[in-house]
């Protein structure tokens, strides 16, 4: 299909993370931030909703909810959750929480989950990507000292794994290392070749 022709690219998303992630894949595209309530959507859940449903579920909201506002356009809907023990960890809000959430994982493996999902007229196509982390045993300076360093307050499991965090973990078990960051970047280029759009 001509690139002319091709729908437009929307990001569902205020993140710059996201931006970046989806800027590298060389294609033009657009960020506006989702149209729905994401506490909304989690309340409606039954209790221990798997982790791998909440992202499934969040990033096909956010798709959908400018999917009619944007019409002809491809709306692209990502969602993250870590989770540990079968039990979410949201996103700390702050350095003690922050603080908190990293003595809980030290030591320890956890789980991130990174579901995306891509709206066109009407249809919807997904993806769940699951990370499989395990940390370093961490003191309690050492804790602090990273906080500190990365202000890891608004990511989920409370560190950033592009940056300092990486030196927080002994191992990773990954299919897509951007996944983490925030966009699973090879099954979302395969989802994207099939709509026609050029990549690589």
């Amino acid at each position: 299909m001509p690139t002319d022709r091709l729908p437009r690219l929307v990001l569902a998303s205020t993140s710059r993370y996201r931006r970046e992630l989806l800027a590298r894949l060389g294609l033009p595209f657009t960020a506006r931030a989702p149209a729905c309530d994401e506490e909304a959507l989690k309340a409606n859940l039954p209790g221990r909703t798997p982790p791998e449903r909440l992202a499934a579920t969040l990033a096909r909201a956010k798709a959908e909810s400018l999917a009619e506002a944007e019409p002809g356009a491809a709306v692209l809907g990502a969602d993250q959750v870590a989770a540990v023990d079968g039990e979410i960890l949201g996103k700390p809000g702050s350095a003690e929480q922050a603080a908190q959430q990293l003595a809980r994982l030290a030591g320890r493996a956890h789980v991130l989950v990174t579901a995306v999902a891509l709206a066109l007229d009407g249809s919807v196509r997904e993806h769940v990507d699951v990370t499989r982390l395990f940390m370093r045993p961490l003191s309690r300076a050492q804790i602090e000292r990273y906080v500190a360093a990365d202000a890891p307050i608004d990511c989920a499991g409370s560190y950033r794994i592009e940056a300092r965090g990486i030196t927080l973990f002994e191992r990773i078990e990954s299919a897509d290392h951007d996944a983490i960051v925030g966009l699973p970047l090879i099954a979302l280029t395969s989802m994207l070749g099939a709509m026609g759009y050029p990549v690589p």
